[in-house]
């Protein structure tokens, strides 16, 4: 295994989180490309796991100042991914590769003179395991909900991070349906959720506002607190795992019915 910095010759495996194969990766648009391109001068960090030729394996990671999290001399993980579909190159995971990209860098933060690596993880069993990270040495520091914000310090005196909580949601419009769309940009998962909501959102025509908001923007998430997210009409839609676009469609049909009638 070989952990390499990722260079234009990666960009297309990267973009696609290692998914090339995924018709469903297709539907998420450019939006992690022109999130990579506006990140990669502010810091942003990118590193890939190399087995037998495949890149099989990322991580991600950016300046506090330039994420979701609030902190100080500090650097964030967005993403921590090992290929794990039987489809394309195959299941990599349970091998180390998680563990040995977190340690790169977690030794390419330290470099840098920082006063710590923080992540975030889920309190369930599924991606990005809370309980993982617990494993490799971080901390508990706060807890939205299922997402749980953990850390590792490396000085003395390193402060603590913070979630940035909900601040305000969209409100629902009179005499139209109002489907909100929060997009950050770093995750083609919910990239290809804000792709379908406007693509269903475009069914009905003038009977539903589509509202597009661009979080990749620091100054517009902390005026909201909110990543990436849909509404429908003011109600928050769970968008993880991505619902399809007939569900989507079908969502925003009900509302529509109720004004048309």
């Amino acid at each position: 295994m070989e952990i390499i910095d990722l260079t234009p010759q990666h960009y297309h495996t990267y973009f696609h989180c290692l998914e090339e194969w995924s018709d469903d990766i297709k539907e998420a648009g450019d939006h992690k490309s022109q999130w990579f391109f506006k990140q990669k001068d502010k810091g942003l960090r990118v590193k890939l796991a190399v087995v037998d030729g495949n890149v099989c394996g990322m991580i991600q990671y950016l300046p506090v100042e330039h994420s979701t999290i609030q902190g100080d001399n500090l650097y964030f993980i967005t993403c921590i991914w090992v290929h794990g579909h039987k489809q394309g190159i195959g299941n990599y995971q349970g091998k180390g590769i998680g563990k040995a990209l977190l340690q790169a860098a977690e030794k390419d933060v330290r470099s840098m003179g920082k006063a710590g690596i923080a992540s975030w993880g889920l309190s369930m069993p599924f991606w990005m395991k809370a309980s993982w990270y617990k494993k490799q040495g971080y901390k508990k520091v706060d807890k939205d909900g299922i997402a749980v914000l953990l850390w590792k310090p490396f000085t003395e005196g390193a402060i603590a991070p913070q979630w940035i909580k909900l601040k305000k949601q969209p409100q629902k419009q009179d005499g139209k349906v109002t489907v909100t769309a929060f997009i950050n940009g770093w995750c083609p998962a919910q990239n290809m959720v804000f792709e379908r909501a406007k693509r269903a959102s475009g069914e009905f025509g003038e009977w539903v506002e589509f509202q597009s908001i661009d979080t990749s923007d620091r100054k517009t998430f902390a005026e909201w607190g909110l990543s990436d997210a849909l509404f429908i009409d003011g109600k928050s839609v769970r968008t993880g795992p991505p619902p399809s676009y007939e569900k989507l469609k079908k969502k925003i049909g009900k509302r529509v019915k109720k004004i048309a009638h």
